[in-house]
């Protein structure tokens, strides 16, 4: 039996221009994800990412924590994320104002939910992305993959909340508005775990910050 570990990017920056680019902390929660593992003796038999920045920026911090080379690394364009502004914008037509207070970000998130949920019933088609189906099928064919190719072996993803919580609805078999709520309750890089076998995968755990526990950590826990 082998063991997949999903690890959504650190944190990212939210409300900047370009949100594809890991915040200083968002690098740091990404090198002490390494240290972790460093000081566990991991060592990973293959490592998959999505090829967005943030993903291969939180690949290279947790390679520096692991005091590894990081260029060792197959890039899968299905784990990369949802264009959210694409799904906002299929339920509120207008531009939205930037996020800048507590209400205002719970304003995007309450538009993210609702959006995610029309998408995925199929109700709306947000520009320039994949229909649901088809994102599904990214997200199914790098699991497809690890069972396939590492059978036995220790697998790291490093992908987004968006896939990952996908994988973890189609393993489970849940309701696109559960996937919903999983993915709108991922922390950054928190840890997702399966045990596979060449027939299936099967949820260990989810969600999950072990690096970051205790006092010292305790602000460096995020969302965005």
């Amino acid at each position: 039996m082998g063991t997949l570990y999903l690890v959504r990017h650190g944190q990212a920056s939210f409300g900047a221009a370009d949100y594809d680019q890991l915040s200083e902390l968002g690098h740091r929660q990404s090198v002490r994800l390494g240290e972790y593992w460093r000081e566990r003796g991991m060592r990973f038999d293959a490592v998959i990412t999505g090829t967005l920045r943030r993903h291969r920026q939180t690949w290279h911090g947790i390679a520096e924590g692991l005091g590894l080379s990081p260029d060792d690394v197959l890039p899968w364009p299905g784990l990369n994320e949802y264009d959210s502004e694409a799904i906002i914008a299929t339920i509120h037509p207008g531009k939205l104002e930037k996020a800048d207070t507590p209400e205002m970000y719970r304003h995007h998130f309450r538009l993210l939910r609702d959006g995610l949920n029309a998408w995925m019933e199929g109700r709306t088609t947000p520009a320039g992305m994949p229909s649901y189906i088809d994102f599904l099928a990214g997200v199914t064919g790098a699991l497809d993959h690890v069972r396939a190719r590492h059978h036995g072996a220790k697998v790291l993803v490093v992908s987004s909340g968006g896939p990952i919580s996908t994988a973890v609805g189609h393993v489970l078999g849940t309701s696109p508005a559960t996937t919903v709520e999983l993915n709108l309750r991922m922390r950054n890089s928190a840890i997702t775990e399966f045990a596979f076998t060449p027939k299936r995968h099967m949820l260990v755990t989810y969600n999950t910050l072990p690096h970051l526990d205790g006092p010292a950590y305790e602000k460096w826990i995020t969302y965005s």
